[in-house]
């Protein structure tokens, strides 16, 4: 009896390793292994043609072909002509297909979510191209896209809208930097103990002399937490860090787009008169957050411009593009170093950077933002505030009470 799953399993371990000769060889030997039937069954299992394990046969049976003895995997001019040669508009379509739902390319305005391989052969499918899912995994290889988010495409609840969603959140922004109106992604880093704690990584010291830290991990009460809060510039690659000493609300949030603003927003965008904003669902810019909202409708006074909210599906936090182009960065840079002081944290964070030339600017927040703030149906009816058409509770655009007051 052939047993498939070894067949399969030794397949799968080698075929890394294997040249196009090796696997036929390897796909031979399997096929006269098993009998009756291999060629058949290998073929199946590993996708390797039969004509192609025939020729393998030939080649353990001492009757290779003249190349052989030369050391050439294939005999000269063999090989079909590749898919991308024989469709000039295959890569095309599929950089159509993948740029909405990818994330990571530096080169995109926002990609986050990972459509799976067969998805993506189907789409192309029905855009006229022949193609396999083995294939697109190479093609985008190829690309220089990862394939990790293709492993992993749910995190949390999964949303019927959510691939939708992303779509939606890419137009927006594509539409915003196609007019050089300011995008925005935003969203709280991950709070941090201040004071000479442990820090998760490895700097260089001196031989033998790590840094000493405390054993344990408790708060201490003078110094607290830090609550770093980001403001990431979609089309200047720069990065805005306000580090609050107080409560993670949505008057603190708010307070650090306005400081980004006014620090860098302002000078790079003179002509502005719309600000994009994109989103968690949740925590202190949360979808359903009013406080957020009323904060917003005070923004867009001061600033005199219309500002539109888009957030994140439901799950998907993690593909918050100032995940990926902001913090990740700055946790490369202090790692290993102790947070000992609120300035010092400022100072960590600004001195990121990157080859592609992320710029940083951070500040201490010292105002104090109490929890617990009510905001009543009153003041949710005076918020000017317009829902868009596709999925309103996450999509929306606050408008000036008062148009046409200078941002100045």
């Amino acid at each position: 009896m052939i047993d498939l799953a070894a067949i399969k399993l030794r397949y799968e371990a080698l075929d890394p390793l294997l040249n196009e000769r090796g696997r036929r060889r390897f796909a031979a030997a399997e096929a006269l292994a098993a009998g009756f039937g291999g060629v058949a069954v290998v073929s199946q299992i590993t996708g390797i043609a039969r004509s192609t394990i025939g020729r393998g046969l030939a080649e353990l049976r001492g009757e290779a072909a003249p190349e052989a003895a030369t050391g050439r995997v294939r005999r000269k001019g063999a090989g079909r002509r590749s898919l991308v040669a024989k469709d000039p508009t295959l890569l095309a379509d599929l950089k159509a297909l993948v740029e909405p739902s990818t994330r990571g390319d530096p080169m995109s305005p926002l990609l986050w979510t990972a459509k799976s391989l067969r998805n993506l052969a189907s789409g192309l499918g029905k855009l006229g191209h022949r193609i396999g899912h083995n294939l697109v995994a190479d093609l985008l290889r190829d690309l220089g896209y990862s394939l990790q988010g293709n492993i992993k495409t749910l995190e949390g609840s999964h949303h019927p809208d959510r691939d939708a969603q992303f779509g939606y959140i890419n137009d927006q922004v594509k539409m915003a930097l196609a007019t050089n109106q300011p995008a925005i992604s935003v969203d709280t880093k991950k709070k941090e103990l201040v004071g000479d704690f442990k820090n998760a990584g490895r700097d260089y010291r001196p031989n033998g002399q790590p840094e000493p830290v405390r054993v344990h991990d408790f708060i201490i009460p003078e110094l607290g937490r830090a609550a770093p809060y980001g403001v990431y510039d979609i089309a200047d690659n720069a990065g805005w860090v306000s580090v609050g000493i107080d409560h993670d609300t949505a008057s603190f949030a708010v307070n650090a787009i306005r400081r980004w603003w006014q620090t860098m927003g302002r000078e790079r965008y003179p002509n502005a008169t719309q600000l994009l904003i994109t989103a968690d669902g949740g925590g202190s810019n949360g979808a359903r957050v009013r406080l957020w909202k009323r904060e917003l409708q005070a923004l867009a006074n001061e600033l005199g411009m219309a500002i539109t909210v888009c957030h994140l599906p439901p799950g998907t936090s993690k593909w918050n593009k100032i995940e990926h182009r902001l913090f990740s960065f700055i946790t490369i840079n202090w790692r290993g170093k102790p947070l000992v002081s609120y300035q010092t944290i400022v100072q960590l964070i600004a001195a990121t950077t990157t080859e592609t030339g992320l710029k940083v600017r951070s500040e201490i927040d010292t105002n104090s933002y109490p929890s617990g703030i009510k905001v009543t149906d009153a003041e949710m009816e005076e918020i000017n505030i317009r829902r868009h058409d596709f999925h309103g509770e996450w999509n929306y655009t606050i408008f000036p009470q008062q148009p046409n007051r200078s941002s100045n």
